[in-house]
């Protein structure tokens, strides 16, 4: 008969069990890819302590029985071994033709993975409550949401991939993010007609901001994105058929190197309409444009109509700085201040004034380039309360009595 192998305390082995000269149990087997794994725990079941000056550590035979439950489900048991960093590090290493500015987001995960403890611990072990809490944690240390926004949004395509390559039975980041932390981010507001009057015209007058008066009108009167904008050549501004043609944007690196980009969503390429205040600055632009020996190419791409004082297309910071510095003189000399100012919230107020005008959604979606109409005006549209009293004014002087008549009595009662 064959003896039975005992622990040091008498108790019977199972198959694949041992105890080393130390004291430690060990667990080996084979897992759903025929690999030889070993588990280790100083507890062999719940009852057993925790030796004085050792790691607290889950007993060996519910290690076995997550292992076994595992194996039924074809999971590879411990999740491979893999830690968070390394789960987020193979995952971007396998997205490949992606814009520059989504490369930087996936750098700043990885970067931030490597140093936190979070990042350090394997994939098998984190729980739903242990992402959330992570999260929360993030934002309490000063994190904003856009930037909790992209961290999630990197660890939750990488967590799929090891559901779907058998590490983990389910994702513990598929939650929606505003479930867990606040969204402190500022919401962009159209400026009014009256700060857009002040503004333009503080511009206009000055003796050195003027000479971005022609581009800020172009900004605020086309609802163009600053990478669109900055990326524009001679050749882009159609004045027979007085139209912008938009299929690039500019953008410079943080190697400082410039490139050339398709728009931002797939809808991006489009031809965007002008005035004819808006195709006179245009004119006016190309006329006052320095003359070259050669001109500045990216990317094949020359004709720009921006440039800084070393000759080099102007970018999106330059036109935030000077945006930012026409705001701060204005408010050191005014007692009536002007909020703050930038190119996307010039597109914001574009957006929301051709809204409010009446132009048809599809059609405003496919000037501002949106890929979906929900962004159009969930995110970009704001209407004012004096507006929203004049829509229903003009509506109400056109509702019809049952009897199809319109009439002044029945206008008058619905302005009241």
């Amino acid at each position: 008969m064959i003896e039975k192998r005992k622990d040091k305390k008498g108790r019977i082995l199972r198959d694949g069990e041992s105890q080393r000269k130390d004291g430690r149990y060990m667990y080996r087997y084979r897992d759903v890819n025929d690999e030889v794994q070993s588990v280790y725990s100083w507890r062999l079941d719940r009852n057993d302590p925790v030796p004085r000056g050792k790691k607290f550590e889950m007993p060996l035979r519910d290690m076995e029985k997550q292992i076994a439950q595992d194996m039924f489900n074809g999971i590879i048991s411990r999740g491979g071994n893999v830690t968070v960093a390394e789960l987020v590090e193979k995952y971007t290493s396998l997205k490949t033709g992606v814009r520059h500015s989504t490369l930087a987001g996936y750098k700043m995960v990885n970067n931030m993975l490597k140093r936190e403890d979070f990042g350090k611990q394997r994939i098998d072990r984190i729980k739903l409550s242990d992402a959330k809490r992570w999260l929360i944690t993030l934002q309490k240390n000063g994190k904003g949401y856009s930037t909790i926004h992209v961290i999630r949004g990197v660890l939750r395509p990488a967590f799929q991939m090891a559901v779907n390559d058998r590490l983990l039975i389910s994702n513990p980041f598929d939650f929606p993010l505003s479930t867990v932390i606040i969204n402190d981010s500022v919401t962009r507001e159209a400026i009014s007609h009256d700060e857009e009057r002040r503004y333009m015209e503080f511009i206009k007058n000055d003796k050195h901001f003027s000479r971005y008066y022609d581009g800020i009108y172009i900004l605020l009167h086309t609802g163009l994105r600053i990478s669109e904008f900055i990326g524009l050549t001679i050749n882009d501004i159609r004045f027979d058929e007085m139209q912008i043609n938009v299929d690039h944007q500019l953008i410079r690196t943080s190697q400082m190197e410039y490139i050339i980009e398709e728009p931002k969503t797939s809808s991006g390429k489009r031809l965007v309409p002008m005035s004819e205040e808006v195709a006179a600055c245009f004119k006016r632009i190309i006329k006052n444009r320095p003359k070259f020996r050669e001109e500045p190419t990216v990317d094949g791409v020359s004709g720009f109509l921006f440039f800084d004082k070393n000759g080099r297309p102007m970018v999106a910071m330059h036109w935030e700085k000077y945006m930012q510095h026409i705001i701060e003189k204005y408010n050191s000399i005014y007692k009536q201040e002007l909020p703050k100012i930038t190119p996307h919230v010039l597109r914001h107020t574009f957006c929301s004034r051709m809204a409010n005008t009446g132009m048809s959604p599809k059609t405003l979606q496919y000037i501002m380039g949106h890929s979906d109409i929900s962004v159009t005006f969930n995110t970009y549209t704001h209407i004012s309360s004096d507006e929203a009293q004049k829509e229903f004014n003009r509506v109400c002087e056109v509702i019809p009595f049952s009897n199809g008549r319109t009439d002044e009595i029945k206008r008058q009662k619905c302005l009241v």
